[in-house]
């Protein structure tokens, strides 16, 4: 599995910064037509999106549709789904069934214009009350779906709540999504964005918590998200080495017919050292 840690939006319409964009460390470029681009201009940036699929990349490239239940998101993955497209972010899912359309939908563009069976990604953003009390379902499709990802701005503003700084109302919600992610099987979630541009401290906070609720990554806006978002999801050289430490001390004892022991005063048995096995993976080891 490669973590997607980064995933950068850029306006669909605007040619200069998807440009940059896709030369920044991100992991992956999201290329907008949903919210970024207005409604006189869906369709017509549709043709912008496709063009900057020549252009050298640093990561991965995905397109932001319309919403299912829009008039514009079959034109959207008619225009955009050709070579050189890594994946499809889907907005406001809600149920299982919109899940297995655009899967369908990908699986003929697919096969009627000769790419890879199930080669194009998608996403679904679950940013509705409606979407979070079908998680399960929507997890559980059955589809090309490998990760899921929370979008607390609309999610907020259906539920009436306020998006406050320490994000503490949008606990149980990231939760279920962890949660539903992997009894489902699929990949950790992508982490909502961070609106508050002029914060950057909670901007870094939210991503650590983000970290330490399970999830993969995170949605950014701006440029200089990018390499704060990459270290909260990127195990720092302190906790390698002690990954590298509970290992080595593990199969040495391991080895010796011990299956739990002591390291620094730590209680150390499997499930521990399964977790610093995943912190080596995540730092490339």
């Amino acid at each position: 599995m490669t973590a997607l840690r980064t995933l950068l939006f850029a306006p669909g319409n605007h040619a200069r910064r998807v440009e940059k964009a896709m030369g920044l460390p991100a992991d992956g470029v999201i290329l907008d037509l949903e919210d970024a681009v207005a409604i006189a201009e869906k369709a017509a940036t549709r043709p912008t999106v496709v063009e900057a699929y020549r252009k050298p990349r640093a990561g991965e490239l995905y397109v932001r549709v319309n919403a299912l239940s829009t008039e514009w998101c079959y034109g959207d993955l008619v225009a955009v789904v050709r070579a050189g497209l890594d994946g499809i972010i889907l907005p406001k899912v809600e149920h299982a069934h919109e899940a297995r359309t655009a899967d369908w939908l990908l699986g003929n563009l697919e096969q009627e214009r000769g790419l890879p069976a199930g080669g194009i990604d998608l996403i679904p953003i679950i940013e509705t009350a409606l979407g979070i009390s079908n998680l399960h379902a929507i997890c559980s499709a059955g589809t090309r779906i490998r990760r899921i990802a929370f979008g607390a701005g609309d999610f907020t503003l259906d539920m009436g709540m306020v998006w406050t700084r320490d994000e503490a109302e949008l606990l149980p919600h990231r939760a279920a999504c962890v949660l539903a992610s992997r009894a489902a099987g699929l990949e950790p979630p992508l982490d909502t964005v961070w609106a508050d541009l002029r914060d950057p401290e909670g901007f870094v906070a939210s991503a650590r918590h983000a970290a330490a609720l399970g999830f993969q990554g995170k949605m950014c806006i701006h440029p200089d998200q990018i390499g704060p978002a990459n270290a909260a999801f990127t195990p720092d050289d302190a906790a390698i080495a002690r990954a590298k430490r509970i290992v080595e001390a593990f199969d040495k004892a391991e080895a010796e017919g011990l299956a739990s022991i002591q390291l620094d005063g730590q209680f150390i048995d499997y499930p521990i050292v399964q977790r610093a096995r995943r912190v080596l993976a995540q730092g490339g080891l």
